[in-house]
């Protein structure tokens, strides 16, 4: 999680009574934190937001948001590769269910080139995350990395 996310969680729940950041296991990916980690960091990330809900689930986007009463899917996008993705997938969505709409919320130009693998990276290597990530994400990451690079 980086600070460009931090800001679309802050600007996004500007948008909604309630904003709920549901983050699930991706079979795509293989996260460097485990699923409890990921949420314990992004609870501490958006702690100051009053009407945030961190949680996270398994299976289909779709089928959890209309369980949780949801009406709005609300997307980060940084550059217009996101765009692309992005779009396939609102479609996609809307398809499946058409009585969620897609939002898309532009990435802060302070934070358009920020990316998790970027910062997974640059933590990989013993590389300078600050103001990149919050603080306590940084710990962390230097946390896990600490024995396998010493630069």
């Amino acid at each position: 999680m980086t600070n460009g996310h931090v800001d679309v969680f802050e600007r996004s729940a500007k948008l909604v009574d309630k904003l709920i950041i549901a983050i699930f296991a991706n079979p795509g990916k293989h996260p460097l934190f485990s699923m409890e980690e990921r949420e314990e960091l992004l609870r501490q990330a958006v702690g100051h937001i009053p009407n945030v809900e961190v949680v996270s689930f398994q299976g289909l986007l779709n089928e959890y948001a209309v369980e949780r009463g949801a009406t709005v899917i609300i997307r980060g996008l940084r550059a217009v590769t996101d765009f692309e993705y992005e779009f396939q997938r609102a479609l996609l969505m809307k398809q499946l269910e058409p009585t969620l709409e897609t939002v898309f919320i532009m990435s802060n130009t302070n934070y358009s080139y920020l990316s998790s693998s970027g910062i997974r990276e640059l933590a990989c290597f013993g590389g300078k995350l600050d103001g990149l990530v919050p603080d306590f994400t940084a710990k962390r990451l230097k946390e896990k990395f600490k024995d396998k690079y010493q630069i």
